[in-house]
């Protein structure tokens, strides 16, 4: 039985069974992870995974359940209890499937979520690589003392939904990530570490291994003798990376399940100039070959390219079924699905749009000021778009890269943030499933000394 005929024949038993709503999603993988430390391995597992999870829902009430036990009569019995347990809990009027009008009619087969190669990649294979990538690290430079070890992990499967409206479908799915932290160590005896990753759906995207391992090396160098600075208003240049966070910590805001609960500053802003003219930000799950792409979302319903913020201007949230009902929106084929639990809401790929500027052109904009290459612990309160970060990086004086600078935070409030964005790249960088350029925000308290 395929794992497209194995969650339509658990909707079938969950149908008999007496639920009035129904949907089963499987999660099929093979997975590897090689873990090479000081060039020798450290760490090899590969395993295979298949999860079947049920969502029940009748009278409003709805239940979760999952297993791996997919026996005929284990899936029997385990469609039967998912339906009772769903009897006695609370109702809610806006739980649901999604309307049928909304379900996926293509299969996304030009989405290029499979790499064929990753299925033959060898251990050995793997183990050059990563080995290849730490010892790249320490070929770079001789103060490069350490490693935290280089890892290669790869995931090969596919995924399959079904439901009670008649939707059935699937699509396989690849990813291989690679990453390795570098150590080096500082004149006053101080560890100076830094890490660098690549993370696609084919080897083909991925970068280089020894460029990942150099280019962790060279980002651990550029610590030595990092100093602390004075506090002070500045402008403040995000490096790619650091730009790709903030752009994450910005969508969490964005979502409907922020929104219904009250915990977003986006909340009734739909429509409103917030950010500058500089900003465009999307979320779309429709690029071929990017790590959060996909033909369907975790309901089934169609994706599509969803504009978070164009020039500027807020469009709206991200939402999937239920909290659209709740909101009294549409979904826009945002739901995120595990098999343990229920739907909700959430980015794919996050791009934020590059711009015309050089990077340099950028920094050299900037008198006196902080260039941005690392952030530390959780400082952004959602609700209010108060934002506190540690930070590290670079002090800009006269236009260019001075020295760099440790044990600082960097704060201010989300929205004065974005409308104070005065120069954005042209270095669009992917990071995993989101895409951000170099951005200048024009004046951030810089918390030192």
């Amino acid at each position: 039985m395929t794992n497209l005929d194995l969650v339509q024949s658990v909707v079938a038993l969950a149908r008999r069974a007496g639920a009035e709503q129904c949907d089963a999603i499987l999660a099929a993988y093979d997975e590897s992870n090689v873990t090479v430390r000081l060039g020798e391995v450290e760490k090899l597992i590969e395993a295979g995974s298949r999860s079947l999870g049920l969502r029940v829902i009748t009278g409003g009430r709805t239940a979760v359940c999952s297993t791996s036990d997919l026996s005929d009569a284990a899936l029997q019995r385990f469609a039967e209890e998912t339906v009772e347990l769903a009897k006695i809990s609370e109702p809610d009027e806006f739980a649901g499937l999604p309307d049928a009008s909304a379900l996926a009619t293509s299969r996304g087969d030009g989405l290029q979520l499979y790499d064929e190669h990753l299925g033959s990649l060898s251990t050995e294979e793997k183990i050059r690589m990563a080995k290849a990538c730490e010892g790249a690290a320490f070929a770079t430079d001789p103060r490069i003392t350490n490693s935290d070890g280089a890892s290669l992990s790869t995931r090969v499967g596919e995924v399959a939904l079904a439901n009670s409206l008649g939707f059935a479908s699937s699509y396989p799915a690849t990813s291989v990530t690679l990453m390795v932290e570098a150590i080096a160590d500082d004149a006053d005896g101080k560890k100076r570490n830094a890490y660098w990753y690549s993370a696609e759906r084919s080897l083909a995207r991925m970068l280089d291994p020894e460029e990942i391992g150099r280019i962790a090396a060279r980002r651990a160098l550029d610590q030595l003798g990092a100093r602390k600075v004075s506090t002070r208003q500045v402008p403040v240049v995000f490096e790619p990376m650091m730009t790709a966070a903030l752009m994450g910590d910005l969508a969490s805001c964005a979502t409907g399940s922020a929104l219904y609960r009250g915990t977003t500053f986006l909340a009734g802003r739909a429509g409103a100039t917030i950010a500058s003219a500089l900003v465009t930000i999307t979320d779309d799950p429709t690029l071929p070959g990017r790590h959060g792409s996909r033909p369907f979302d975790g309901e089934g319903v169609g994706t599509r390219r969803n504009e978070l913020f164009d020039g500027g201007v807020f469009r709206g949230f991200l939402f999937d079924a239920y909290t659209a009902r709740r909101t009294a929106n549409t979904t826009t084929g945002s739901a995120q699905r595990g098999v343990e639990s229920l739907p909700s809401p959430g980015s794919s790929n996050l791009v934020f749009q590059a711009g015309e500027s050089e990077p340099a052109e950028v920094i050299a904009g900037v008198p006196d000021g902080l260039y941005l290459t690392t952030l530390m612990g959780s400082g952004f309160n959602p609700a209010t778009g108060d934002y506190s970060r540690g930070a590290a990086g670079f002090w800009i004086e006269d236009g260019r890269i001075a020295y760099p600078v440790t044990e600082v935070n960097i704060s201010g409030l989300m929205d004065t943030m974005l409308a104070g964005v005065d120069a954005v790249g042209n270095d669009l960088s992917w990071f995993g499933s989101s895409a951000a350029p170099t951005i200048r925000i024009k004046e951030m308290m810089v918390s030192g000394l």
